[in-house]
Formats: structure tokens, C-alpha cells, sequence
């Protein structure tokens, strides 16, 4: 670009997203002096999902406004907890995030999951279609236009990766009432009616159990309890919620 030249600052948090030259800001930009500010951030590397304010000289302007000569530019972060308006808070989640998306169901949030790479554009249309916010850590995904909501996942630990979904949208926990497998509710049932699915070990050692209402997947408190229930203590003496289901 070749028209007017602003300066640009980065907040921290989105420093990752930057050339390693734009870090310490505020640095030039040569803009073509028709593209909107949004469209200048984003051709920086910062996925329009992780822009939080932009200030000109100070002031909040829209991501439409059209840099001038002179402007110095300052590009928040997202305000957390960010708040998602237009629908229900619910969650869609790239192939690569499949234990982050069995770690919000198991506390009960609304995690759509496609485990097989149905690619960019499908699961941007997914989003729009169901209104859910796009989890990801695909920058390129995140910054088609089709989506209806989205947010870079920033770590590659999942237990990382659940702590900021919960502290950037502070989703209302419900554990133990959602099918980490399928997303589906959970129902309670009795040993009777699911006692022909069952092992004959898990049928004599276990009374109380749970199935899902979309798969039938049948749930009860097995081996993996305690390690499940590590998860489940510490989510929700940090983000809150109560245990609906022991």
C-alpha cells in the first residue's frame, strides 16, 4: 500500500498475531487510504475475532472508519467475559480441539464438534446456520465473513485451552448433564432399562446411572470418575456452576 501512513499498536495479547517487528509499537503503516480500519488490522494477521476497540487519537470508531494521514491507532483486546449477544451461547469446534470439546460437554455447555476436516467454508456455514461461536486455532478460518462468531484458541493444552474459553465467555456450567460424546442431554434411568447394554461387572458393581437422550450412550460412575471429577472441581470452583449430577 501506498497512501496515507498511520501508526498502529497492538495490546499484548495480540502480539502472537503480528509481525515480530510490530510487537513494541506504535509502528507505521502505509494504508491504500480506501480500506476500513478492520480490513487494515485484519491484513496485519489479527483475525477480526480478536480485535476487541479500536481507538483513533484516542477515541472508539467503528471497524468501517477509514484511516487518515496521521491517525494513531491503538487495537484492544476482546473484553472478557465477551459477551455474545443474538443467541443462546453455544459452541462449535474444529477437528482439532476434540478434548476441548468433550471437556465443556462434561460441564454441561453446548459443544457442536465435527471430527472429521470438513473444511474452512463448511464450518463457517455451520456456524452462521446454528448460531454457534467458532472455536479454533486456525487463523484462516477465523477470518472468513460468513461466520456468525468466533474465537482463536490460544494454547495447544487442552486444560489451558478450557480455562480461557470459560474465563472469555463465562458459559453457565451444568456438569454431568450433557453426552460428552455426541453433545446430546442427559437423562437419569434406572439399572432396569439399560441392563441389557451393560457388562455384567458394571451391572453388579454400579446402581445409578444416566443416558443420553440423542445416542443412547449410557453413563455411570466407572474408573475414570475421580479424573472427570478433577476437571469438573476445579472448572467450577473457578468459573462457578453447581453439580447437577454426581
Amino acid at each position: 500500500m501506498n497512501g496515507p501512513e498511520i501508526h498502529i499498536r497492538f495490546a499484548p495479547g495480540l502480539r502472537v498475531f503480528v509481525s515480530a517487528e510490530r510487537r513494541s509499537g506504535p509502528t507505521p503503516v502505509a494504508t491504500d487510504g480506501t480500506s476500513s480500519l478492520g480490513h487494515v488490522v485484519e491484513s496485519l494477521g489479527v483475525p477480526r475475532t480478536e480485535a476487541g476497540r479500536l481507538l483513533v487519537d484516542g477515541r472508539p470508531v467503528d471497524p468501517s472508519h477509514v484511516p487518515a494521514a496521521g491517525e494513531t491507532v491503538e487495537v484492544e483486546d476482546v473484553t472478557r467475559p465477551q459477551p455474545v449477544p443474538g443467541a443462546p451461547l453455544r459452541f462449535l469446534l474444529d477437528v482439532h480441539l476434540g478434548t476441548l470439546a468433550r471437556r465443556l460437554r462434561l460441564l454441561g455447555v453446548d459443544a457442536a464438534y465435527e471430527s472429521e476436516d470438513i473444511g474452512d467454508a463448511a464450518l463457517a456455514a455451520l456456524s452462521a446456520r446454528d448460531q454457534r461461536v467458532m472455536l479454533s486455532r486456525d487463523r484462516g478460518l477465523l477470518r472468513r465473513r460468513e461466520l456468525w462468531a468466533g474465537a482463536y484458541v490460544y494454547s495447544d493444552r487442552p486444560e489451558d485451552q478450557l480455562r480461557d474459553v470459560l474465563e472469555r465467555f463465562a458459559p453457565p456450567l451444568a456438569p454431568w448433564t450433557r453426552c460428552t460424546a455426541c453433545n446430546g442431554e442427559l437423562s437419569d434411568t434406572d439399572k432396569d432399562a439399560v441392563r441389557e447394554r451393560l457388562e455384567q461387572g458394571t451391572e453388579k458393581t454400579y446402581d445409578v446411572f444416566a443416558e443420553c437422550v440423542e445416542c443412547g450412550r449410557v453413563y455411570w460412575r466407572g474408573a475414570h470418575h475421580a479424573r472427570l471429577e478433577a476437571i469438573v472441581s476445579e472448572a467450577v470452583r473457578e468459573f462457578g456452576g453447581a453439580t447437577a449430577r454426581p
